[in-house]
């Protein structure tokens, strides 16, 4: 069992209870026997956060408000972000409008005490991009909660200063897409939720483990890792994942607004040009700070009951 108090960020991607075919678990609960599960993991996520610690939830439209309340009204979170993610390559419908969001709740424990790391994570803004104005602050600005990754449909909309942010959804030609798992999420957007709430050295926490996106983004950004997974396959592969990888390794995913990533052939595909921004980042990890980083993945051991599943 995880020790209370001891994580200082948590990612959870955990299944939406919309029937997604999964391996080993059932996605077709009864919505409150879906919700009473999610009470049980989600107070387990309060327990082990620090008190200054940090909580991230991707959740679809069917459970996102009631999650929302469980978090803030039950256990006592604060919700800093309701973050849309928009994406392409969705699900596409028939009977209706074709799904092509997900939700992303950022919340704190404490509402004064939390880690924010603002200029980790900076994008160019509209006076520099487009308008070239000499008040422009040269070191950006922090990006909005909106975030879209087709930024061709509007090229002269979802500028830098709005409320957009510049990530592929992971698809079945990009050479980061994990084939032994179809719901995976994109390196760069995890991290740049890492980046901006924790800090090198931090152990970051992910209940539903899936392909392994957090721990391998936690990994190469210099933090401790710690993952949970109920599928011995997935299990396997995360493990494999991981040893192919260290710290100070880039992340994968195009850093840039309008370039789709390398495919699996190696060939990036670029939809427009956009400016590239002079912002540099500097490396959070070097070998000297590998020494006393750890970290784990448990098959099929709870954090705290036997509640953990895995959608990511």
């Amino acid at each position: 069992m995880v020790k209370a108090g001891s994580v200082d960020l948590v990612f959870a991607d955990p299944p939406f209870n919309i029937g997604y075919e999964y391996d080993v678990y059932e996605d077709r609960l009864e919505a409150d026997r879906y919700l009473d599960w999610s009470r049980k993991w989600i107070g387990e996520v309060v327990r082990v956060l620090k008190p200054d610690g940090t909580f991230w939830l991707a959740i679809g439209d069917e459970f996102a408000a009631e999650l929302k309340l469980i978090a803030q009204r039950e256990y006592g979170l604060f919700c800093r972000n309701w973050v849309i993610w928009y994406y392409t390559f969705g699900v596409h419908c028939q009977n209706k409008f074709a799904r092509s969001h997900t939700h992303l709740l950022y919340f704190v424990k404490d509402k004064q005490r939390f880690t924010f790391n603002a200029d980790a994570i900076r994008v160019p803004s509209a006076r520099q991009l487009v308008y070239a104005d000499r008040r422009a602050s040269p070191e950006g600005r922090v990006p909005d909660d909106t975030w879209i990754l087709r930024p061709q449909d509007l090229p002269e909309g979802f500028t830098a200063e709005e409320d957009t942010w510049y990530f592929p959804r992971v698809c079945g030609t990009f050479r980061e897409r994990r084939s032994w798992h179809s719901c995976q999420m994109p390196e760069r957007l995890l991290g740049r939720i890492i980046l901006a709430c924790s800090r090198p050295g931090d152990l970051v926490l992910d209940p539903f483990a899936g392909s392994g996106t957090t721990l391998a983004v936690a990994k190469k950004l210099g933090r401790r890792f710690l993952g949970f997974e109920i599928s011995p396959n997935y299990v396997e592969q995360i493990r494999r994942r991981l040893a192919a990888i260290g710290c100070g390794d880039p992340l994968e995913g195009s850093e840039h607004p309008g370039e789709a990533p390398p495919t699996a052939a190696g060939r990036p595909l670029k939809h427009m040009q956009y400016r590239k921004t002079l912002l540099t980042r500097s490396r959070e990890c070097s070998l000297e700070k590998l020494e006393g980083l750890q970290g784990g993945l448990f098959p099929d051991t709870q954090f705290g009951e036997k509640i953990s599943r895995r959608r990511k």
